[in-house]
């Protein structure tokens, strides 16, 4: 629910840092200025981290997790080389920046369902208007299957980071949400889901048998500690229909940030043995990180 709060009295409460009180969900999303990098900015909804932009150097990524997406993206095609991507989640729109810096023309889509974070993202953090980028409002979901006739079959990326505050939705973590995404892919493309979870990767464990019953090629890495279930933390997942070239491990490996490890075939197997795979009857919402992860410091 809105608290009625003005957009105004929001920058008032949040030291004059701009924000809004989101109608949808009734978070609280506010842009700070990173202290230590000049230039950058960092989305912050209700409480949580959500994104970081570089303003001068959007070819930069912060977040660890962003960083292993924006290797995938390097490793599609020819470098420079212009894609079609479909981000599910907008955030500060960090990724759609990196690919219209780093593959100029590309074509790309976001979709976003709180429109007031779009406004106010829009307002303090404008992108590139030279940028082919459109941005729909409304449910993940519900927008897929919606998305022109034309992009089945031809987009080469689909980005999964949805969050309502810390967490998730289950609606997006099911074998029917990714069946609609499915379509899209290109024979080159690839799915990049961002998955969070904790000690036992329960929820990791799930969508990578999730991803697995519509997808005939998945593989995932992420920080080891966090593969091992030993802290909470992100691990990215990339789904396709055609083989995932194996040229790329050494390179997500190579590429950072470090420790990292990937898993595939055998290894994925046993990762995911044992794990349902999510419907819509039984899926959920992935799990609340402790309240120190995303402990912001002032």
């Amino acid at each position: 629910m809105s608290t009625g709060r003005s957009a105004k009295s929001d920058v008032a409460d949040n030291a004059g840092h701009p924000s809004v009180v989101l109608k949808l969900s009734g978070h609280t999303a506010v842009i700070e200025p990173d202290r230590f990098t000049p230039g950058s900015f960092q989305l912050v909804v209700d409480g949580t981290p959500q994104s970081h932009v570089n303003i001068d150097h959007p070819g930069e990524l912060f977040f660890e997790y962003i960083q292993r997406i924006g290797h995938v993206i390097d490793l599609l095609g020819e470098p420079h080389e212009p894609i079609t991507a479909v981000h599910l989640g907008a955030g500060a729109l960090t990724l759609p920046r990196y690919v219209e810096a780093t593959r100029p023309g590309s074509r790309q889509q976001v979709v976003e369902i709180e429109s007031d974070l779009i406004d106010l993202v829009r307002a303090a953090l404008p992108w590139d208007k030279r940028a082919q980028l459109r941005v729909r409002h409304g449910d993940a979901r519900e927008v897929l299957g919606k998305l022109p006739a034309g992009l089945h079959g031809a987009v080469d990326l689909v980005v999964v980071d949805i969050f309502s505050g810390a967490r998730t939705p289950k609606h997006v973590t099911s074998r029917e949400f990714f069946a609609l995404a499915a379509p899209l892919l290109s024979p080159r493309g690839v799915l990049a889901v961002n998955v969070a979870d904790g000690p036992g990767l329960a929820f990791a464990r799930g969508q990578a048998a999730t991803l697995s019953a519509v997808f005939a090629h998945v593989i995932g890495f992420a920080e080891t500690q966090v593969l091992k279930g030993r802290r909470f933390g992100n691990i990215v997942f990339i789904a396709a229909h055609t083989p995932i070239d194996l040229n790329w491990i050494p390179r997500l490996l190579a590429n950072g940030p470090h420790p990292a490890k990937v898993i595939e075939g055998t290894e994925l197997k046993q990762f995911m043995a044992g794990s349902l795979v999510a419907t819509d009857e039984t899926s959920t919402q992935s799990p609340l990180p402790g309240r120190t992860v995303f402990q912001i410091g002032h």
